[in-house]
This record gives C-alpha cells, sequence and structure tokens, in this order.
C-alpha cells in the first residue's frame, strides 16, 4: 500500500504508452458526503490516481477557482481530521491511489507523527505539500517515510539545474512539473520554454514526471503528456464539479487517455 501502491500503479499504466492523468478535487466542495462519491466517480472515468485537496485559509499556490472551492468547504466545515475519516470509510473498496495536497500548517498543527499515521490508516497514498523547501521538510519526510507514504515534491521552472536534479532525484510516487510561473488555474497554451522544462525533467526524474498547473482541455493536456509522462488537471475538474458537468469531467479524461 501507499508509496508502492502509488508507484506500482503509476507505472503500470505508464508501460502501456498511455499518459496519467490525475485530476484534483476539493474535499468537503459540495460537502463531506460527496468525497467518496466523487472519488468512485472519477476513478471509473479512468483517472490514474486522485489528488485530494485539504481546504485551507491561506493558499498560497492557488488561483481563484480553487480558492474558491476551499472557501465553500471551509464554510462546510471540512477538517484535515474529517476529511481522512471520510477517507478512511471506503479504503478496502478502493482501487485507485490517493494523494493528499495540503499545505504545512495544517500538517504542523496536526502533529507529523499523527497525521502520517492517520493517512496510512485512512489508505492515504501520496502527499503534495506545496509551501514547503527541502531545506526545511526533515521532519515530516521522516514520519511519511516511516509510513510508507510516498513524498511527491514540486519542481518549479525557477529553479536552477541543479535544485531541479536534486528535487527530481528525491520525489516519490511521481514528481510534480508546475508547468507555469503562478498559481493554479485554467491557461490557453504552454510556451516552448514549458516543452523544454518537461523534457528536461524527464530525464532527471527517477519516478514519471506530471505536469500540472493551466490544464484545461484535452488537446493541451495530450500535447504535454508528449513531452513528459501525464498530467494534473484542477481547476477545470473543480469548476466541473461545481457545476454539476459530470459528462465534461468524464469526457476530459477519456479524450485525454484515451
Amino acid at each position: 500500500m501507499g508509496k508502492h501502491k502509488l508507484e506500482n500503479t503509476l507505472n503500470q499504466i505508464k508501460a502501456t504508452g498511455k499518459p496519467l492523468f490525475v485530476p484534483y478535487m476539493m474535499a468537503g466542495d459540495g460537502g463531506i458526503n460527496q468525497i467518496n462519491e466523487r472519488i468512485h466517480f472519477l476513478e471509473e472515468c479512468g483517472a490514474s490516481a486522485i489528488e485530494l485537496g485539504i481546504p485551507f485559509s491561506d493558499p498560497v499556490a492557488d488561483g481563484p477557482v480553487i480558492q474558491d472551492a476551499g472557501l465553500r468547504a471551509l464554510r462546510e466545515g471540512t477538517t484535515l481530521k474529517l476529511v481522512l475519516d471520510e477517507v478512511r470509510k471506503q479504503k478496502e473498496t478502493r482501487n485507485i491511489p490517493i494523494i493528499l495536497m495540503t499545505y504545512i500548517n495544517p500538517i504542523w498543527s496536526y502533529g507529523y507523527e499523527q497525521f502520517a499515521k492517520d493517512c496510512d490508516t485512512a489508505g492515504v497514498d501520496g502527499i503534495i505539500i506545496p509551501d514547503i523547501p527541502m531545506e526545511e521538510e526533515k521532519e515530516i519526510a521522516a514520519a511519511l517515510s516511516d509510513n510508507s507514504i510516498a513524498f511527491i515534491r514540486l519542481a518549479a521552472m525557477t529553479s536552477p539545474d541543479e535544485r531541479l536534479k536534486r528535487i527530481a532525484q528525491i520525489s516519490e510516487g511521481f514528481l510534480y512539473a508546475v508547468s507555469v510561473n503562478g498559481t493554479t488555474g485554467e491557461r490557453q497554451q504552454h510556451d516552448e520554454n514549458t516543452l523544454n522544462y518537461l523534457k528536461r525533467l524527464t530525464a532527471l526524474s527517477n519516478v514519471p514526471v506530471l505536469a500540472g498547473f493551466g490544464i484545461s482541455n484535452p488537446d493541451q493536456a495530450k500535447s504535454l503528456a508528449s513531452y513528459c509522462d501525464g498530467v494534473i488537471v484542477g481547476s477545470k475538474i473543480v469548476h466541473l464539479f461545481s457545476e454539476e458537468k459530470q459528462s465534461e469531467i468524464k469526457k476530459l479524461i477519456s479524450e485525454t487517455v484515451q
């Protein structure tokens, strides 16, 4: 389970030659009771794994769509503990890997060791923490490692080559390639610098490289995936869920991974 489940699942899909597709959903947007239902739906749509966002009051990496979803979830009373409790309910019947995306403050408040143990109990396979640099990650990295949970690192285009090489070497599960300079949100296109950056990361990384931020349609997703191993789509999925357009989510995923 955990790290091994995530890495084995992604590598098996990668071996088929199809691009990996990881949708992001905001936990608690639409109510806590929607979490497992939406996870099941995304799994049926053909997602490779699911990134489950934890709402936070100061989400520095998130654009307006995900910020708004987080505020809605907070108004619903969503907490990290409630999300883990809910995800645990279907641990035994769920096959798709689950990745939590949360900021470091909620984890620190929870307690690193207890957080990692509760993630393991809930069947969480990987963690993304966008606001902790690798120079300050020692304690949380150790707690995650002790519970066999993948610590997925983010790589930024603004980082020098030596730093990118180090991040690529230590990332677990997959390497999250931030494909824009800025916050999450839909973009019309990605430039040549982005494509070269993805090719460079793929050459450096021992785990699959997934491009995230700014992806909003199948053509864009397939184009970026041709330069790495797959994509993460957040704002578009969150927006479509908020408008109850599940058929468009299914189309986005199926047309990308076909």
